[in-house]
């Protein structure tokens, strides 16, 4: 088809603008052949008429169709010219905020001005293995290119990274390497990547400067190697520059800066390290404000100065480096600041004492004199003599300049020198990856040296990116068997000749350079006699004699001559650098030249030496070689490096980003089409463009071809031979045959032809579409019709029906009404008449009730008023009696106290001294009789409180009888004479009362008739409102129960909702806890696994390095592990170690151990020291009390401490005599020596009974001593009193507890309401005295109310005294019980100590030795649990006293043993010996025939085998084999299928169940580690096999469960059968140890997720995007160079059936192997999430998959994994709810997104995705067909708007390393270990059955 006839009426096409470069318009008509114009509507509806070229006749651009615009890659595009690529980019950036863009090998990235999410580490993964072209562009899939095909290619990568100023070079190489970095790791100790990224601030400091482009632009090119070895890690890394602009040292043009690292300087001045550099502001310095604009926005210098010496420390630059090369900064600027006068014509000098010289010359260690000298002369030499000649000013101030620039330039490369020293490691580099970081083609209004530099350099990158191009091209076109044709594409070759070939521009250059007069015109002159008439790319401008133009690849830039020779030459004065060199104080000067002598960079003054370079160039020949490169010009080094470079490009495969700066406003995704096409056609993204349209762009497969163009094909046309069908279609559809060639997996088409495909399809869809709506149509219109006659009908039916039921219904009420006014005229006459009945009635009632009324009240009042008379004088007689008895009571009470204090100092005085005697004897015996004697006092005083209290009382019964009387009988008289006047006024008052209510009856009476005529009518208001009322209460009431109901109903969600909300944040928090302590282990098996590794490798390579050993892995589980409660454990622990140290303890472990004992044998003094102490305290305050209670007390104290010292002398002999006793019974070997009624059973119960009775003895002796304290305290009782207060200060400031404080505190307290101390007791003892003297004056002492005062002190006495009876009778009552139970414990433990007793005799020797030690262990622990209740110091010295007797016990036990084990040998020998003996004896006395008694010898009679009890016996030598062949050489696979599941579990845990019975622990011990590490062993070695992880997981549970259901806890003991409960474990307690086990099944739990996660994620991404498993939903669309993975299914590609098949097959293995269904369901739902997480990331990394119809198919993928899971039973454990989010993004695909409504639709159903996801996808979304719409932009905005208020994180991919915490849910198992058979294919015969 000719290009003509697609220019058809509705045609799109690009006409140019002047604005916009490229404007949209459509034809109004045809274009017919030799039209001179064409009629044009532009998209605001302007008409135009476009005239073509009437000599080429060239007609504009047609336009791609809308579904191709904002493709992936421009390649893919149909129509391929300028228009296309700017308008897609446009598209891209702008609607999409898509920044990325292939275009065929290129990247464009253009800078969007905004921080962008899309670098992070979870993005990273993601295109981490991917293809190129299966994920939207980015520059992670470019460096993931580079790092593939070094890997598979063995071939060193480039990437090369251009654009001008601010486009955004340095931060896409940045985020290259943070790639590599992150892909490969590093092998160093030091990163490599952080130090690379840590050269960035000093290489931006000292290389970039603000430019009136870019606030930060790079003024020099960078070429970054990153090395890799053979496992391709980063081992090193490598720098080399380019072409610093050094003229900006000493020159800045308007708006700009000189570099940063000057402005950081004097930002920092103020600093006292910087003092000696005598800086000031910048604008004091000549060369940081020509400028004028000194500060950037937003940039803090003195920040930046800070994040550079960071960065030079972390590099290895040290303090004082660094402040030299601060030195000679400064010295730059105080340089620049040296003016030069002129002398005359040809001189010049510097005013002597110049401030700045002067600081110069001090801060580089150089003299005055010969500086200034020097600045103002040069030598001349000629071949006999020297002459020294001056200089004019102007050429003195640009030998200054020189001078400056010179130094900055070596100062430069110093530092890149020592950045590359940083980076280079000692690994043998295997292969690398190169970053270019390089300028772009520049032009400007007036172009010097340097741009003609950088343009030189991109002609040449250029012409390398054509060939390289243009070989892909080659190379696609042969592997496809594609006849070749030479694609003619621009070759700059001969702009390069041009500049770089003999006479060219270079050439001439130097030779001017060489020139003794060489100028700038009249190098001018040469060029235009040498290139003007030769060369066409060479031009002269026509107003200029000193310029010239070339035409470059990307446009004509005119070149200014000025300054060219004098850049070029770059001459500094060697006198002034051999002054530098001289200096003597300042050594980093004399390093910084001298270096450059000895290695000059190839661009001399540019690039940083010290950089490795992997081509093969010739080393240097000495230094005379290195002294003639010294004086090569600065254009032929820059051609030499370039040279090099472009080597090292040609020797790598390159992969190109072009770097797009969208505007020079710096505004976020804004886009000027004038500036990008700019860059586009200098950065050569066209002529890619232009070489792709020449050829054949469009490429299809046959099988895309097939299913996108199936719609133009009838079936007929369709072969079971895709290709042969393919081309059957095409000869059809195009009869051009040049338009298309076939390849050997590809169709190729010229450009265009897909379009005009495209639009025969959608005209074929079209035509399919108008007949589908044309049937759809003509259905809907008679479907209407007949619902529109059907209801007609209808209408009428019910019309003639209506009115005929009104006409009856007029009948009938007419009829109805004349009924009721007969009936209702009756009715009102009735009641009428009844009304005035009623009213005569009610008149009669209310007189006749009026009048009994009043007769009533009258009777009524009487009978008040006598009982109120009555009532008030009873009240008088009672309130005189209660003052009465208050008084006499308070009285009582006062006196009563007063002897209660008394008798309470003689308590406490008491108390005190029983307390003191307590602590002086501590027996057992002592405490009981001390107790004893103490319950008889406290009796005794009980009796005689209670007599006391009855003589009290007696006396307040006759005062209070007597008092009664006389009360009584003035009542009498006071009532008598009340009662005579109540009399006399009360009957004068009835007869008023009398008078008022007769003449208030008669006018009552009136008012009754007037009353009763309303009455009627109120009455019958009333009723009706009382109905009224009653109706709307019942509405009320039954509105008030609903409102209750729903209250309480909405109450109950309420609260259900709000326990529901707690109970999920609780499991949240519980697994966000759980995931955290998951993520720890995992981390910890990542480390062991890398010490394992280095490990290994430290053993391959055979390098001895110091470190320490791995250790046990069961201790890096639980650290815990094998931490006991006592010291012995310890030191057993630590001894062990140290005697196998195969093992696998380490050095750290030995390390805590030796610090855990340093921490015990510090405790252990410190409670040493803390005993000490205390019985120093204790012997001194004994010594302060026997001083002072030795005169009042020293008789019985010295008979006191006699008895004492004699019950502690039979203590002792007690205890001796049970020792005895102990050992006798010990020694005693004889089998019933311990029965009952045996001997010794007789001495033990007599030596009990005697012990009993000297017990009753000392009781008696104990109860006598205290009878005699008790009588001398109260003896003492004043002079205590007397001395108390002191005393209590004294022991006050001694107290160190809080509790003794507290104690003191209460006593003092107590003390202090003692009557020297309180004076209202003395008042009423002086009450009390009054009243008992003879004949009280009690009329005296009524008259102030003194005796109702004494009454109310007796009742407060009589109170008080009571609850201090009541208290005490509590607290005695108490004090009795507790000394009941403690005479019921002693009872308790005597009987257990007999038992014991007697049990002990009846067991072996050996058994009773051990119960007696396990006896004294038990009885020692409680103790120690008692004392620290009690008292934590005594618990501490409780403790370390048992910890004593323990250590004690255990050597004994050892000793027991091995004397046992040594008498059981020799018991062995010489029964052996007897049997012999005997033996012999018989053969030789007895002949065969006779009958002889034979001596009975003792013989071995074998047991009867018992029954099994669940156990297997070893020895310990069979452990490694047992552990092999259970573990390490097991196949899982015959165990699965063959045996019981968990058989090795169940082995196990028998064989330790053994190693319990028998009471050995290191059995124990050793047995489990073991286990653990054969398992991680196993799974180390195996961990990718997932058979092999699923069977040690569920063993590993199963172990587990077995060691808690036999562990005899009490929760899980309720589960188990009787038989299993007596398999308890019955001597340790392996709760660590299951802590452990439980670690090490989610460690194997992760392996399991991470294996099943490997051989899932290749399926996932094919089988849930790719695949279509709806056939024919999605249609395929163009695909550009970079190929996207195919979504038709071929053979070997991965399908839904594929993820199902291996879900079936996960789920068959774990229940084969017995998982728990539990765990099974954990896993799935840990499957479905990485299923729906990677298949949502990938969708949204992906242009490609954001269309309805790939929403239809992921919803469709998404059932059959729900239909999976109902045929599985697990569809209601949360797996469905993993695949949440992926549903609604395959729902957002789908639905409208148009109006308002549709954006409240999505927010209310998107709440599984982040916003970021949301507008992620709708901006990604795009149509496949011509019929589907675009997501507009202002729709887009108003899904920000509304979700805006979301609390979400802003991370855009899902996290799919997350593993959701796992639980192992306890599982009994009811299958009885006596029961289980040991296959003999386990090879485990050395276990024997128990």
């Amino acid at each position: 088809m000719a290009a003509s006839e697609l220019y058809t009426k509705r045609a799109r096409v690009w006409i140019p603008d002047a604005e916009e470069v490229w404007k949209s318009a459509e034809l109004n008509k045809d274009y017919k052949n030799g039209d001179a114009s064409l009629q044009l509507m532009l998209e605001d509806g302007t008409n135009i008429e476009h005239k073509l070229d009437p000599k080429t006749k060239n007609l504009p651009y047609l336009r791609n169709p809308d579904i191709l615009v904002g493709e992936n890659d421009l390649t893919a595009l149909s129509y391929l010219h300028e228009p296309a690529v700017l308008h897609n980019l446009k598209v891209r950036f702008m609607d999409s905020k898509l920044i990325y863009t292939y275009c065929g090998i290129v990247l464009v990235a253009i800078n969007p001005y905004e921080t962008l999410g899309i670098y992070g580490s979870d993005i990273i993964n993601a295109y981490s293995g991917q293809n190129m072209g299966d994920m939207d562009p980015h520059i992670f899939a470019v460096a993931e290119e580079a790092y593939k095909q070094m890997a598979r290619d063995e071939r060193n990568q480039s990437i090369i990274v251009s654009g001008e100023s601010g486009a955004g070079k340095t931060v896409s190489a940045k985020y290259a390497m943070r790639y590599f970095a992150t892909v490969s790791g590093s092998t160093s100790e030091a990163n490599v990547e952080q130090k690379v990224l840590a050269s960035n601030p000093i290489m931006e400091a000292i290389g970039n400067a603000k430019t009136t482009r870019n606030d930060n632009s790079s003024r020099f090119g960078k070429y970054i190697e990153i090395g890799f070895d053979t496992r391709y890690r980063i081992i090193g890394a490598n720098m080399r520059t380019y072409l610093l602009e050094k003229s900006r040292v000493v020159f800045q043009a308007d708006e700009e800066r000189n570099y940063h690292i000057f402005y950081q300087l004097c930002a920092s001045s103020h600093l006292p390290e910087f003092k000696m550099l005598k800086l000031s502001s910048a604008n004091d310095f000549l060369y940081t404000r020509q400028g004028r604009s000194p500060v950037i926005d937003g940039v803090d210098d003195t920040k930046e100065l800070s994040s550079t010496r960071k960065a030079f420390t972390l590099l290895g630059i040290n303090e004082s480096n660094q402040m030299g090369l601060f030195q000679v900064l400064a010295a730059i600027l105080h340089l620049g600041n040296v003016q030069i006068k002129d002398r005359d014509s040809d001189s010049s000098i510097i005013p002597p004492n110049n401030g700045h010289l002067t600081a110069f010359c001090d801060l580089v260690g150089v003299t005055y004199q010969d500086m200034s000298q020097w600045l103002c002369h040069r030598k001349l030499k000629t071949a006999t003599e020297t002459y020294i000649k001056t200089i004019p000013r102007l050429q003195a101030t640009n030998a200054r300049d020189a001078l400056s620039k010179h130094i900055y330039a070596k100062l430069f490369n110093w530092i890149v020198e020592h950045v590359n020293k940083a980076l280079i490691t000692n690994f043998k580099q295997h292969s690398f990856i190169g970053v270019l970081d390089i300028y772009g083609f520049e032009t400007f209004e007036i172009n010097s040296f340097e741009q003609f530099c950088i343009n030189y350099a991109n002609e040449k990158l250029q012409q390398q990116f054509n060939m390289h191009v243009f070989k892909l091209e080659q190379e696609e076109y042969m592997k496809e068997q594609i006849p070749w044709t030479l694609i003619d594409f621009y070759d700059n070759q001969p702009c390069i000749n041009l500049i770089e070939a003999k006479m060219g521009i270079l050439d001439l250059l130097d030779e001017e350079c060489k020139m003794p007069k060489g100028s700038d015109d009249s190098w001018a002159q040469k060029l235009y006699n040498t290139h003007l008439k030769t060369c066409s790319l060479f031009e002269k401008p026509r107003m200029s004699n000193r310029a010239f133009i070339i035409q470059h690849f990307a446009d004509k830039v005119e070149y200014q001559c000025e300054g060219f020779l004098e850049k070029n030459k770059d001459t500094v004065n060697e006198e002034q650098i051999n002054v530098l060199k001289a200096s003597k104080k300042f050594p980093l000067l004399v390093e910084l030249f001298h270096d450059g002598e000895k290695a000059i960079s190839p661009t001399g003054q540019v690039p940083g030496t010290g950089g490795r370079t992997r081509l093969s160039i010739k080393p240097e020949k000495g230094r005379e070689k290195s002294s003639k490169e010294h004086k090569k010009t600065v254009g032929c080094q820059f051609r030499n490096s370039l040279q090099m470079l472009m080597e090292t490009l040609n020797a790598t495969t390159p992969h190109y980003v072009r770097c797009i700066k969208p505007n020079d406003f710096k505004l976020a995704f804004s886009f000027d089409p004038k500036r990008a096409v700019q860059q586009l056609r200098a950065c050569g993204v066209l002529e890619t463009i232009r070489i792709s349209a020449a050829g054949f762009p469009s490429r299809w497969t046959y099988q895309e071809f097939f299913s996108r163009y199936r719609v133009l094909m009838k079936q007929k046309d369709v072969l079971p031979d895709r290709r042969l069908t393919c081309r059957n279609v095409l000869e059809h559809l195009v009869q051009d045959q040049d338009k298309y060639q076939f390849g050997k997996t590809k169709i190729f088409f010229r450009a265009g032809q897909v379009a005009y495909l495209e639009k025969l399809r959608a005209e074929k869809l079209r035509a399919a579409c108008i007949r589908i709506q044309k049937t759809i149509r003509c259905w809907l219109a008679r479907k209407k019709y007949l619902r529109k006659r059907s209801a007609a009908i209808t209408i009428q039916r019910f019309t003639r029906g209506h009115q005929a039921r009104r006409l009856a219904k007029f009948m009938r009420r007419t009829q109805a009404a004349t009924t009721i006014q007969k009936y209702q005229r009756m009715c009102v006459e009735k009641k009428r008449y009844r009304q005035k009945q009623a009213a005569a009635l009610v008149m009669q009632t209310i007189l006749r009730a009026y009048m009994a009324r009043q007769k009533y009240r009258a009777l009524l009042r009487e009978s008040k008023v006598v009982i109120i008379q009555k009532r008030v004088r009873g009240w008088l007689a009672r309130c005189w009696y209660k003052r009465c008895l208050v008084s006499l009571v308070y009285l009582q009470c006062c006196f009563r106290r007063m002897k209660a204090r008394r008798e309470l100092k003689k308590l406490k005085i008491e108390a005190r001294s029983v307390e003191h005697f307590k602590k002086l004897n501590k027996g057992m015996e002592n405490k009981i009789m001390q107790l004893q004697r103490k319950l008889d006092e406290q009796n005794k005083e009980n009796r005689l409180v209670n007599e006391r209290l009855a003589g009290l009382e007696n006396t307040y019964t006759t005062e209070s009888e007597r008092m009664r009387g006389e009360l009584s009988r003035l009542r009498g008289a006071e009532e008598d004479a009340k009662n005579k006047g109540h009399q006399v006024t009360s009957l004068l008052e009835e007869l008023e009362k009398l008078r008022k209510e007769l003449s208030s009856t008669q006018k009552e009476k009136k008012t009754i008739e007037d009353w009763a005529q309303n009455y009627r009518s109120e009455m019958e208001k009333m009723v009706s409102e009382l109905k009224d009322q009653n109706g709307s209460l019942k509405k009320e009431k039954d509105d008030l129960n609903r409102l209750i109901q729903e209250q309480s109903q909405q109450m109950t969600e309420k609260m259900a909702r709000a326990i529901l909300e707690e109970t999920q944040q609780l499991k949240t928090d519980l697994n966000e806890e759980r995931s955290r302590y998951q993520n720890l282990l995992t981390e910890h098996l990542r480390l062991e696994e890398k010490y394992d590794d280095l490990k290994e490798e430290m053993v391959s390579s055979n390098v001895p390095k110091a470190g320490h050993r791995r250790r046990d892995s069961t201790h890096s589980s639980n650290g815990s592990e094998y931490t006991y409660n006592s010291e012995y454990a310890e030191l057993e622990d630590g001894s062990r170690a140290g005697e196998d140290v195969t093992r696998g303890m380490d050095t750290s472990l030995t390390l805590k151990l030796q610090k855990r004992l340093t921490e015990l044998e510090q405790e252990k003094q410190s409670l040493r020291n803390e005993l000490e102490n205390k019985e120093d305290q204790f012997q001194r305050a004994r010594a302060r009390d026997d001083v002072e209670f030795k005169k009042a007390r020293g008789a019985e104290l010295e008979y006191e401490s006699l008895k004492r010292q004699e019950l502690e002398s039979e203590n002792k002999k007690l205890r001796h005599d049970l020792k005895e006793i102990r050992q006798s019974l010990v020694g005693n070997a004889a089998t019933g020596a311990g029965a009952p009624g045996s001997p010794a059973y007789k001495v033990v119960l007599d030596q009990l009974n005697a012990s009993c009775e000297e017990l009753e003895v000392r009781k008696e002796e104990v109860l006598i001593l205290r009878s005699q304290l008790v009588s001398q305290k109260e003896a003492m009782h004043h002079k205590e009193t007397m001395t108390e207060p002191s005393v209590y200060v004294e022991d006050v400031s001694k107290l160190k507890d809080a509790g003794e404080l507290k104690q003191a505190y209460v006593g003092l307290k107590d003390t202090n309401r003692s009557p020297r101390f309180t004076r209202k007791p003395l008042e009423v003892s002086d009450l009390l005295s009054r009243l008992r003297s003879a004949a009280p004056d009690f009329h005296k002492l009524n008259e102030d109310g003194e005796l109702w005062l004494v009454n109310q002190g007796l009742k407060e006495t009589i109170r008080l005294l009571e609850h201090q009876l009541q208290t005490q009778r509590r607290g005695y009552d108490s004090e009795v019980e507790s000394l009941r139970g403690e005479l019921q414990n002693v009872k308790e433990e005597n009987n257990r100590q007999q038992q014991l007793l007697a049990q002990n005799l009846q067991l072996p020797p050996e058994a009773r030795i051990e119960a007696s030690l396990q006896h004294e262990i038990t009885r020692l622990t409680n103790e120690n649990l008692e004392l620290l209740a009690e008292d934590p110091t005594a618990s501490r010295e409780a403790r370390v006293i048992i910890l004593r007797r323990m250590v004690d016990l255990m050597e004994q036990l050892e000793k027991q043993d091995r004397t046992i084990r040594k008498l059981k040998k020799q018991l062995k020998v010489y029964s052996k010996r007897i049997g012999e003996m005997g033996a012999g004896q018989t053969e030789g006395q007895t002949s065969p025939g006779q009958m002889v008694d034979e001596p009975i010898h003792p013989v071995n009679i074998p047991r009867r085998e018992k029954d099994f009890q669940g156990m297997l016996e070893y020895n310990k030598e069979d452990e490694l084999k047992l552990v092999k062949n259970l573990i390490l050489e097991l196949k899982p696979r015959g165990v699965a299928v063959n045996l019981i599941p968990g058989l090795p579990a169940y082995i196990l845990f028998m064989c330790l169940r053994h190693a319990d019975y028998v009471n050995d622990d290191q059995k124990v011990r050793t047995l489990l580690t073991s286990t653990i590490n054969s398992i991680k062993k196993i799974l180390k070695k195996r961990g990718d096999d997932f058979e092999t992880v699923s069977f040690w997981l569920s063993n590993t549970c199963r172990f587990l469960h077995c060691l808690k259901q036999y562990s005899g806890d009490e929760a899980f003991m309720k589960h188990n059968s009787p038989r299993q409960n007596e398999h308890c474990l019955s001597n340790f307690d392996l709760a660590e140890y299951r802590q452990v086990i439980s670690d090490l099944a989610i460690q194997i739990y992760q392996q399991l997720i991470k294996c099943m996660e490997n051989i899932l994620q290749p399926m996932i991404v094919s089988g849930m995007l790719e695949h279509e498993t709806i056939q024919g939903v999605s249609g395929v669309k163009p695909t550009g160079l970079r190929k996207r993975t195919s979504s038709i299914a071929d053979e070997g590609t991965y399908t839904l059936d594929s993820i199902l098949r291996q879900l079936s097959a996960f789920h068959s293995t774990m229940c084969q192997h017995g998982t728990d269904p539990e765990l099974i369901k954990q896993v799935v739902k840990q499957q479905f999430y990485i299923i729906g997480a990677v298949t949502l990331n990938n969708l949204l990394l992906r242009k490609d998959m954001c269309s309805w119809s790939k929403g239809m198919q992921i919803r469709y993928n998404v059932s059959q994994l729900e239909e999976w899971l109902r045929d599985k039973g697990l569809m209601t454990f949360g797996a469905k709810e993993t695949l949440e989010p992926l549903i609604q993004a395959a729902q957002l695909l789908q639905v409208k997104k148009k109006t308002d409504e549709d954006a409240d639709a999505i927010c209310s159903m998107c709440l599984g995705l982040t916003t970021a996801q949301i507008v992620k996808v709708l901006n990604l979304y795009t149509p496949v067909n011509e019929f589907e719409e675009r997501v507009s932009v202002s729709f887009i905005r108003t899904i920000q708007t509304r979700l805006r208020d979301r609390c979400e994180s802003p991370q855009l991919l899902m996290d799919t390393k997350m593993i959701y915490p796992v639980t192992f849910p306890f599982s009994p198992s009811s299958l009885a270990l006596e029961t289980i058979q040991i296959p003999s294919s386990l090879n485990l015969a050395f276990l024997t059955r128990v």
